[in-house]
């Protein structure tokens, strides 16, 4: 930090009498909502737990019981080709002889 945000910091301090609530003071009505929420995988059934802003209309119970903000997603690290292993490596001359043959080119 700074020489001016420590004193800014020592000064919300010494006004409010707590060092930790002055730091952690936001400007009220201008950030969104950081809250837990659910992310489940449309092609994989997988799901997972963690915060976000993100607004949703959906909800759903998770395994603790609770009720949370559902955000489903098409891809994650479960059924992206990448991660799982399945992804198709293609070959550069493969597919130049592809495009020559197609094309016609190249002599």
């Amino acid at each position: 930090m700074s020489a001016f945000s420590n004193r800014v910091v020592e000064i919300a301090a010494s006004q409010s009498g707590n060092e930790f609530e002055a730091s952690k003071a936001m400007k009220q009505g201008i950030h969104p909502e950081y809250r837990e929420v659910v992310f489940k995988d449309q092609s994989s059934d997988f799901a997972f737990l963690t915060r976000s802003t993100v607004e949703t209309g959906e909800t759903i119970t998770w395994e603790d019981g609770n009720e949370y903000p559902l955000v489903k997603v098409d891809v994650t690290s479960k059924s992206h080709p990448f991660f799982t292993g399945k992804q198709t490596i293609s070959s550069t001359a493969k597919q130049v002889d592809k495009f020559r043959r197609r094309y016609g080119g190249g002599k």
